[in-house]
């Protein structure tokens, strides 16, 4: 059965009833944090050569691509002599602990400032991350620093790598819209380079080396209609779809001495074959075409990937041009990385239709519409935003 809820007028802010939409869910704040190790990649690529190149006569082979990987710098939870001495699994998930507690604090204080809310006013918090193992799970590592209630709801979710931002985002979404008024937090939240080898060289951990930065992003939810002046931004219901038999493509191996990254396939020559297609399917999915996409908001993966989705997506040359900036200034952080480009974007007032979406584990696109949906400072509701069918909850 339908229901029907109280949701907030567009122009006047009052109060009215309408059958068969689902509340509207609102991005009430949203921040991101980095740890404060930082790596200029010139660096990174000295140390690389000092710890690697006397173990592995290849090394020089794939130098280069430190330098060609559009990344100038990124952030770890550990300074870089830490990775000159090898580290075993007890190290790096200790260093994971102490670095991501600190990290999720920072990143989700400063969203609760953008929401205006208080931490004891969250009624559940989604924690996404894949690169290391807490239990009990980050939000509970963190629970007494943040003044979190001992009734919040907690969803850790594990194993999304790097589609965890808008998967998670997506999962807090339909939380928030399943109890209408409450507030809903999101950290995703990664310490990539802690996965760092200097047991193996495969064409992975160079790709690896080169790319992975540490991060988090915290974004706020709730369908309690924002007041202010300051654009508004509505959350639709997300969309995900796997391919068939493309485990293998992306992951983690659970090896001795950590865990070892599976890049075993080319994931920009995927995204240029079957990128197009799934788009499509999932706006359709979304009651949304291509047409009414007035920019999509990408997990930059790579430089390389960058370019196969904008070739896929039929975007002219650097249309993704926060993605780059964001590559280049963090690096690849899986899971925060998406909501890195997000907050920039919004940051630059775009108007209209957006949708964030990312290659993850599974293998698996995830998407997640993102749409400016009023000005308070002119009193008009924007009419792009995404249309749902009548009477339809999860569309």
């Amino acid at each position: 059965m339908v229901k029907a809820y109280k949701v907030d007028d567009a122009l006047s802010g009052n109060k009215e009833s309408r059958v068969g939409e689902p509340m509207p869910v609102y991005l009430t704040g949203l921040a991101t944090a980095v740890p404060p190790y930082e790596l200029p990649q010139t660096l990174v690529l000295d140390y690389a050569r000092r710890i690697l190149g006397p173990k592995f006569a290849q090394f020089e082979r794939m130098a280069g691509t430190f330098l060609s990987a559009g990344v100038k710098r990124r952030y770890s939870f550990a300074p870089l002599e830490w990775f000159l001495e090898p580290q075993d699994w007890k190290t790096r998930n200790e260093t994971y602990l102490r670095g991501a507690t600190d990290l999720f604090v920072t990143a989700a204080r400063k969203a609760l400032i953008k929401a205006g809310l208080r931490a004891d006013e969250i009624d559940c918090v989604v924690t996404v991350s894949s690169t290391g193992i807490a239990t009990p799970t980050l939000e509970a590592q963190a629970w007494k620093q943040m003044g979190f209630r001992t009734d919040i709801l907690r969803v850790p979710v594990f194993g999304l790598g790097c589609a965890g931002g808008v998967s998670g985002l997506s999962i807090a979404q339909q939380l928030a819209q399943a109890k209408p008024g409450s507030n809903v937090l999101v950290v995703a939240l990664e310490g990539c380079t802690l996965s760092f080898r200097s047991d193996r060289l495969t064409k992975a951990d160079i790709i690896a080396t080169v790319l992975f930065g540490d991060g988090a992003a915290a974004a706020c939810l709730s369908t309690s209609r924002p007041e202010g002046s300051k654009p508004l931004f509505e959350l639709g219901t997300g969309h995900q779809e796997m391919w068939p038999d493309t485990l293998s493509i992306m992951g983690w191996n659970v090896e001795e001495h950590g865990l070892g990254v599976v890049f075993d396939r080319s994931i920009p020559d995927f995204a240029t074959e079957h990128f197009r297609d799934v788009t499509e399917r999932s706006l359709t999915a979304l009651t949304m075409d291509m047409d009414g996409v007035d920019r999509f908001v990408c997990h930059p993966g790579g430089a390389k990937v960058v370019q196969a989705l904008e070739g896929a997506l039929d975007l002219p040359a650097n249309t993704l041009d926060v993605e780059r900036e964001i590559l280049q200034e963090y690096g690849n952080m899986s899971a925060p990385t998406a909501l890195f480009v997000l907050e920039r974007v919004l940051e630059r007032s775009p108007q209209g239709n957006m949708v964030l979406c990312a290659l993850g584990p599974g293998f698996t696109a995830s998407f997640l519409p993102v749409t400016t949906v009023a000005n308070e400072a002119s009193g008009r509701w924007d009419t792009t935003r995404f249309q749902r069918p009548e009477g339809v909850i999860n569309a």
